[in-house]
């Protein structure tokens, strides 16, 4: 009896170990719904493109907002003037300037434009932004301009301080310039998204914060 007992866990234990008793390998997980796809780097302009290779188009960008915010970082990054007049989405979780116009408003001849300097603080303003929200550099940042060229600079600006997911959306708030010098090509605001004039203290850039 003892012996049929033996054989018996030993068939059982070569059924268990076999290829038809075996569980299937694990799958990775699947990423989360709020992810959203990736534009082709093919399909983006050369003067928009950035040295990670990530980009979203408005929608994609408000997708992710809506369905995964709490692990995203959606940052405005035109100066305050363009937020205060042209406008802004209350999707942003906040606002950061890239560049700004100088104190006192100097021209820029060979630009045709007012001087614009760079903000020198600004991947560390990102970056408060991204612990108040429980981020770190390896979650998703995504960066919004005008239309896109901004953005991608400071993209790159943001991968050389370590930030590992930085996505341009590479259409802007207003979009590209028409043949008739508008912009109602593309964008933010030609896509039908949610915006408003009125202005936010607790997302507008704010003094040295």
């Amino acid at each position: 009896m003892k012996r049929q007992i033996v054989i018996l866990s030993v068939i059982m234990m070569v059924a268990a170990s076999s290829p038809s008793g075996a569980q299937a390998p694990a799958q990775p997980a699947a990423p989360s719904a709020g992810i959203a796809i990736a534009v082709p780097r093919a399909e983006v302009p050369k003067a928009k493109q950035t040295s990670l290779g990530l980009y979203m188009r408005p929608r994609d960008a408000a997708e992710a907002m809506s369905k995964d915010g709490s692990r995203t970082l959606f940052i405005d990054v035109r100066t305050r003037a363009e937020m205060m007049f042209t406008g802004w989405a209350p999707l942003i979780d906040g606002h950061v300037p890239f560049v700004e116009v100088t104190e006192f408003w100097d021209w820029d001849d060979r630009e045709g434009r007012y001087k614009l300097d760079a903000n020198p603080v600004f991947s560390q303003s990102v970056q408060r932004l991204l612990a108040a929200k429980g981020l770190s550099k390896n979650d998703r940042v995504i960066l919004m301009c005008r239309s896109g060229d901004r953005s991608a600079r400071a993209a790159d600006k943001l991968a050389e301080a370590g930030f590992t997911q930085v996505y341009s959306q590479y259409e802007g708030f207003e979009g590209d310039l028409s043949p008739y010098g508008q912009r109602s090509v593309n964008g933010w605001k030609n896509a039908g998204l949610a915006w408003t004039y009125k202005p936010d203290k607790a997302k507008f850039h704010v003094g040295g914060r």
